[in-house]
């Protein structure tokens, strides 16, 4: 059976894709690694593919995971690279994230706040059902808030224009997905 390596959201874990049908292969499922004080969304993606060193490696990434995913595409065109609910380029991020990058509230973010803005990050994410709400908040709970400062950071500063040959980008809600093998019979978020 084939490994494919699966990239999380932000500060997300393999719980991510637990909604997901994966029985069509042997799942490997990327850690976060601690990111340098100024590093680039970039030159985290070539530090997270280290630990797949696999230059013909099937990567699916999801959200945050998808924009780390395609900075590996661009620089192994051998990988092949499926983006979920993802920006391949700086100018399909969300409005909301757009505006982080002038007025970086996201900076403010620490342990107490992530436990009292559940209600809203939800609302961003889209879980859907009390299943999905239940394991997102338990993820939003379990995360870094180093960690996020820093991605946020590092994904309101992404200036990618490229959008690799190598990649394909799935993007909609789960009743399109549902009919993607990825995808079977549940949905994702």
């Amino acid at each position: 059976m084939k490994k494919v390596y699966f990239i999380a959201g932000l500060g997300a874990d393999s719980r991510a894709f637990s909604f997901l049908d994966l029985s069509f292969c042997n799942p490997q499922f990327i850690d976060w690694v601690t990111p340098g004080a100024n590093e680039t969304l970039p030159s985290y993606a070539e530090k997270l593919f280290s630990h797949i060193n696999n230059e013909e490696a099937t990567i699916v990434g999801l959200s945050f995971g998808g924009m780390l995913a395609t900075e590996i595409a661009k620089r192994h065109p051998q990988t092949k690279v499926i983006l979920i609910s993802s920006s391949k380029t700086h100018s399909e991020i969300p409005n909301y994230l757009r505006f982080w990058r002038h007025f970086p509230i996201y900076k403010l973010h620490s342990d107490k706040l992530k436990n009292s803005a559940g209600g809203f990050v939800l609302s961003i994410l889209g879980a859907k059902g009390l299943e999905q709400k239940k394991l997102q908040l338990e993820i939003m709970k379990d995360s870094d808030a180093a960690f996020t400062r820093w991605a946020m950071d590092a994904i309101v500063n992404w200036k990618n224009t490229i959008i690799p040959k190598n990649m394909i980008h799935i993007h909609g809600t789960g009743r399109q997905a549902s009919t993607l093998p990825i995808c079977k019979s549940r949905s994702y978020y």
